[in-house]
């Protein structure tokens, strides 16, 4: 309102768009009101851009809300005819740039002269002797910035306006540069305008400038951009000299790089590593605490990261220029990471290196040294720097010691060979197996291999098949196939059996790298793969010790890559009486493939009913007294199934084909609904396929079977977190434990996740009557009672009993009149109305009049 009062009085012609008008051959005021409208009409849609927190609302009032609306819609309505304008602003002020002459902005004194005698001011005006004077390049330099951070809000639309933004910031800090201290009238956010242009630099970097040109900021963010992490290192090691980079930067680039790595990007590890190394160097030379970070990435410390470490720090110091307080930091730091360390190969890395050397003294080596044999009485260290870790003077058992610690670490299947040769030439009388208790071998291959009479060959086939299924639990694919290649050339040439147990594993760890690798991205596995395991499953030899879990491993994959047709009709005989997992598995895909059937054909889902309800059984075992009666009656695990329980929900967790997770699934929530004490049922897909009662009630652990259900929905959860029925067998077992706001968390979940968030239409085989029932109920006994009222209009037939009756509570702890935008349905809408009006509620009787009017004209103004 003031800047258009201000256009009026400065003789800017009604009606007339300002993009039509030449600035230079207005009078000065008038063409300075027209600049003032435009930059003020830019910067507020720049402005209103920008995240704003909301001020916490107080109690709610209706005529406070109303006012606050109207002032909202206002406020928009103004945006929207200046962002529509816009373009026109911007060509407004992209003219008063080219203007060559001072301008004028009226004053008071102006101001009554021209309430008094108009025209003498108008001709004043013209005359450039009224108003304050305002000199070209103050003028323009706010107009540049204006302009520039008009263009920088229209970059994250269209990329190629940032150009624009650049050469306005730069232009504007010239500007600044040549009016200096004598502006009276420009003021420019500095601190902005430096992040604006720092920013454009990044975005927009300079065409004509070479990367040594370019400012640290864009070197590291180009670098990001392109994937070229290892440049983003050299300049974080170069600018540990210079500490022009501030910490947060640097940390938030790292904090960037570890997102990326979690995401799954593994390659960005020894990345991460490096970067925090800079990092903390950074932060020991200011005298700073080492960071958490790094400390967890050195937990396990290598050749790799020792080297490089020292590599940062030596060219992070530069010694002949550099302060006592920083040398001494840098020394303090290196001697605390000595301590940290077990391995004493790795503390001779760093006590021989040129830097540690230079850094301490005689007498703090000497104390350094003290220190490491308290830690450790049996090492003897040298206080003269070593080439080679084999150059320390040491006694036998000193030499045992560190070679076993050696043994210990390395997964170098040849390294580990020699240490063996070497220890085994020292002594005779130790059995090198046992060094550390962390080896372990299954029992069923610790026999076999502890029966080898040769003393290197035992030990040696123990340690690496121990290490290479160590490397398998920990994902470390490419170190175990390496060790199992290794013990199954060594087996091979003494020992059949072996060697088939060898094989039996790697075919192991194949399945392991397949699903840790290309399979979970749904690339099916090689058909040498799928060969080798049902191989396995059809193997007969005799004598041949074998590991329970690669069976159920071997019949899981072939579940989860779909092989039914294999499963049901190829499993030799044999297999499906001996193996309780292939029987299993052949069940499972049975089931699958009838599944589409008529339900009389299903007669594998019967059977398998029946193996599962055979699995959940107990047994009941009487103990007597001496008197000879009943004095205690135990119940546990029949053994009459084909397996244990614990044994079955460790095998179905282990697969993740939807449809087999989903029948199992359906037939123990099936199995849990049989129960007679059961009040609410839970529902399920395809649980219509199994029976619907049990001859032999009392002899299923029905605790056993709830507990199962509870974390198979969680396993299959984990799995696919976006399928609707899952989620609506967790929100059922959450109604039926009386966890109310769970269940509707899970309902409205499921419901989201089959409508695109709500954009469509829930599936009515997702929302069916019994599910939006148990959300009536849930909101009910939440006391959301106006939530109530509108899922009931979702009901096949509206339950205007359980809706009225939820609208006349008053106490509710739901939004109430704030939801009456989602009431639909005219009759609930016409009982609100009375509602209201007999509580003597006007403005609440008003809103729901608002929503009813549309329908009242609609349904009644035609019989008028």
């Amino acid at each position: 309102m003031l800047l258009n009062e201000l256009l009026c009085i400065s003789k800017v012609p009604p009606g007339t768009k300002h993009v039509d008008m030449d600035l230079a051959t207005l009078p000065p005021t008038t063409a300075m009101a027209i600049l003032l409208y435009n930059r003020w009409a830019i910067r507020t849609i720049v402005q209103s851009s920008f995240p704003v927190k909301q001020a916490k609302p107080g109690p709610p009032q209706l005529s406070v809300m109303n006012q606050m609306q109207q002032e909202k819609e206002l406020t928009e309505n103004i945006l929207k005819v200046l962002k529509e304008q816009a373009s026109d602003s911007i060509l407004v002020l992209e003219a008063a740039l080219k203007l060559n002459k001072d301008l004028y902005v009226h004053t008071m004194r102006t101001l009554d002269l021209l309430a008094v005698e108009p025209g003498m001011v108008n001709g004043e005006t013209e005359s450039s002797t009224a108003g304050l004077k305002i000199r070209t390049e103050e003028m323009q330099c706010q107009v540049c910035y204006d302009l520039g951070a008009a263009y920088f809000q229209q970059g994250s639309t269209n990329s190629a306006v940032y150009e624009n933004a650049r050469e306005k910031f730069f232009r504007t800090k010239e500007l600044i540069a040549e009016i200096g201290s004598l502006s009276l009238h420009c003021t420019i956010d500095e601190k902005r305008l430096a992040g604006y242009c720092q920013a454009c630099d990044v975005l927009v970097p300079s065409s004509d400038s070479t990367s040594q040109q370019l400012t640290p900021y864009s070197q590291v963010h180009i670098c990001l951009r392109s994937g070229n992490y290892q440049d983003v290192v050299k300049i974080f090691i170069e600018d540990n000299l210079t500490f022009s980079l501030p910490v947060q930067f640097r940390q938030s680039v790292l904090r960037e790089l570890f997102q990326k790595a979690q995401q799954g990007n593994e390659a960005l590890d020894e990345i991460c590593f490096k970067v925090c190394a800079c990092n903390t160097v950074r932060d020991i030379l200011e005298g700073r605490a080492i960071s958490v970070q790094f400390n967890q990435l050195f937990l396990r410390p290598n050749k790799e990261k020792i080297d490089f470490l020292l590599e940062v720090c030596s060219r992070s110091v530069n010694l002949e220029k550099a302060s006592d307080s920083l040398k001494g930091n840098m020394a303090a730091f290196l001697k605390n990471v000595c301590l940290g360390l077990e391995d004493l190969q790795y503390v001779f890395m760093i006590s021989s290196h040129e830097l540690f050397i230079t850094l301490l003294k005689d007498e703090e080596r000497k104390l350094l040294v003290d220190q490491m044999r308290k830690r450790s009485p049996r090492v003897n260290l040298c206080i003269k720097p070593v080439t080679s870790f084999y150059d320390i003077p040491a006694s036998a058992s000193v030499n045992i010691g560190q070679l076993e610690h050696q043994l210990i670490l390395s997964v170098d299947p040849w390294r580990i060979r020699q240490i063996l040769i070497e220890l085994h030439g020292m002594t005779s009388e130790r059995q090198f197996w046992t060094v550390s208790n962390k080896w372990e071998v299954p029992s069923v291959y610790s026999g076999v291999i502890l029966g080898i009479k040769d003393n290197l060959t035992r030990d040696l086939v123990y340690i690496l098949m121990a290490k290479g299924l160590h490397c398998s639990t920990v994902k470390d694919f490419s170190h175990a196939k390496q060790l199992f290649a290794a013990c199954l050339e060594l087996v091979t040439e003494f020992s059949p059996k072996l060697r088939q147990v060898m094989l039996n594993e790697m075919l192991l760890l194949d399945i392991h790298t397949h699903e840790a690798g290309t399979g979970q991205s749904g690339e099916r596995p090689p058909s040498d793969l799928i060969s080798r395991v049902r191989g396995y499953l059809e193997m007969r030899l005799p004598d041949i010790p074998l590991r329970q879990v690669i069976a159920e491993e071997c019949v899981a994959f072939m579940l989860n890559w779909r092989e039914n047709e294999y499963l049901t009709l190829q499993v030799p005989a044999f297999l499906l009486q001996n193996n309780p997992y292939v029987k299993l598995g052949q069940l499972l895909a049975a089931t699958c493939k009838e599944l589409p059937g008529p339900k009389e054909s299903r007669r594998t889902a019967k059977d398998l009913w029946e193996v599962v309800v055979q699995i959940c059984s107990v047994s009941s075992q009487h103990k007597r007294g001496n008197d000879g009666r009943v004095s205690l009656i135990k119940q546990r695990e029949s053994t009459l199934g084909i397996m244990y329980r614990s044994e079955l929900l460790s095998f179905i967790k282990k697969l993740r084909e939807p449809l087999v997770l989903t029948i199992i699934l359906s037939l123990f929530v099936k199995l849990h609904n049989v129960r007679e004490d059961i009040v609410n049922d839970i529902t399920a897909e395809h649980i219509s396929i199994w029976p619907s009662s049990i001859p032999n009630l009392q002899s299923v652990d029905f605790e056993a079977v709830a507990i199962t259900v509870k974390e198979l929905v969680r396993y299959a959860l984990s799995i696919n977190p976006n399928n609707h029925s899952w989620l609506i067998i967790q929100a059922d077992i959450y109604f039926a434990t009386n966890q109310y706001s769970a269940a509707l968390h899970y309902y409205l979940q499921a419901g989201a996740v089959c409508s695109d968030f709500f954009n469509k239409a829930v599936p009515p085989d997702v929302y069916t009557d019994q599910v939006i029932k148990r959300m009536i109920k849930c909101c009910s006994l939440l006391n959301c009672h106006t939530q109530v009222a509108i899922l009931c209009q979702f009901l096949r037939e509206i339950d205007y009993k359980t809706a009225f009756k939820s609208l006349q509570e008053q106490n509710s702890h739901d939004a109430m009149d704030s939801y009456y935008d989602y009431i639909w349905d005219v009759t609930i809408l016409e009982y609100l109305t009375y509602l209201h009006h007999k509580r003597g509620e006007t403005d609440k009787r008003q809103i729901a009049v608002s929503y009813f009017m549309p329908f009242f004209s609609v349904y009644y103004l035609p019989w008028y």
